[in-house]
């Protein structure tokens, strides 16, 4: 077995202020952590294959599990403005936290990365609440990506204003620091109103935020107060936009080498290339690398589709990946 967990956690403990987690040297590009992301759309709804598929990830050597998320899935057609994301109202999401509460029970090691919570349409001290819990139950392994996202529709559906999507994002980001590690909290914002109350159990820690996208501000936002940044992406240009995100770290005076980030292959793009974007991604000092099994958004990304029928197909997809990045990695040292 290829153990994928190749550098420390690029973040542990808790940091003095902000509430973000204290800054720890990642290493510079002679390792890095393999993340697989949950086939969501496409591994059906058997909770024995969900388990089947996480336990396998574990025993392969992955260091985290990917969840995206998606509360609505909705029609494209006729609308304004324009729906521009891959997803129709056709894709199956299991929802995270539920998912994650799952997995806390039939896997010991693995971190649970969601890579994004949608989190403005979400009730913020909820959000605390569900992940609290799921840390909790599966001994600090979760990693709360969020992000603000593209369906204007959900955010209609949750009663959210869809305008407001970004202040609202700041402040919960906040709000939920407050809520994890204090018994107590007293917040007045624009939008929301705790009066003197608070979430139990709370995490042993500050749960690492990450942001997701791939857009200025979101990279700006992140270096501001962010713990890390998920890019569903790998190659050239994502590592250009890696060096804007590290130049935005600099300029908030934080050490970008502290500063971990995830890069996303397509599984559909084949050994050479998975080999080659591992390369570049170990070369530019990333920390974290994942793997996309789904064929969903292939023909949106403009990627191949790797045409996976199944759940044992998608564990196979994720050993052959592993083994060939992993040996790669190998040889290149000798």
């Amino acid at each position: 077995m290829l153990d994928a967990t190749l550098v420390a956690p690029a973040s542990i403990g808790r940091a003095a202020g902000a509430g973000r987690t204290a800054a720890v040297p990642l290493c510079k590009g002679d390792g890095m952590k393999f993340g697989a992301v949950l086939p969501t759309c496409e591994i059906g709804d058997d909770p024995g294959a969900v388990r089947d598929w996480a336990q396998a990830a574990e025993s392969l050597g992955y260091a985290h599990i990917v969840a995206y998320d998606h509360v609505l899935g909705a029609e494209h057609a006729g609308r304004d403005p324009k729906l521009w994301g891959p997803y129709t109202e056709h894709d199956a999401f299991h929802e995270p936290f539920v998912t994650f509460g799952f997995l806390a029970g039939v896997t010991s090691t693995i971190e649970l990365e969601t890579a994004v919570i949608i989190l403005p349409q979400r009730q913020t001290a909820l959000v605390a609440k569900q992940a609290a819990e799921v840390d909790v139950l599966s001994g600090g392994r979760l990693r709360l990506g969020v992000g603000t996202g593209w369906n204007h529709v959900e955010y209609e559906s949750l009663g959210v204003d869809w305008v407001s999507r970004g202040k609202i994002f700041d402040d919960q980001i906040e709000l939920l620091r407050a809520l994890w590690t204090n018994d107590v909290v007293d917040h007045a914002s624009d939008h929301h109103r705790i009066d003197r109350a608070g979430i139990k159990p709370r995490p042993a820690r500050s749960i690492p935020i990450w942001f997701g996208g791939f857009s200025t501000v979101a990279m700006r936002r992140a270096a501001r107060i962010g713990d890390g940044f998920t890019f569903a992406s790998a190659g050239r240009k994502t590592i250009e936009q890696v060096e804007q995100l590290r130049a935005a770290l600099s300029a908030e005076g934080r050490d970008p080498a502290t500063f971990p980030v995830e890069l996303t292959i397509p599984y559909g793009l084949g050994e050479d290339k998975w080999v080659s974007l591992s390369t570049e991604a170990r070369d530019a000092a990333i920390s974290h690398l994942g793997v996309n099994t789904m064929s969903t958004t292939s023909e949106w990304s403009g990627t191949p589709a790797p045409n996976l029928t199944s759940p044992a197909e998608h564990i196979a997809a994720l050993e052959t990946f592993i083994t060939t990045v992993g040996a790669a990695k190998e040889g290149g040292e000798r």
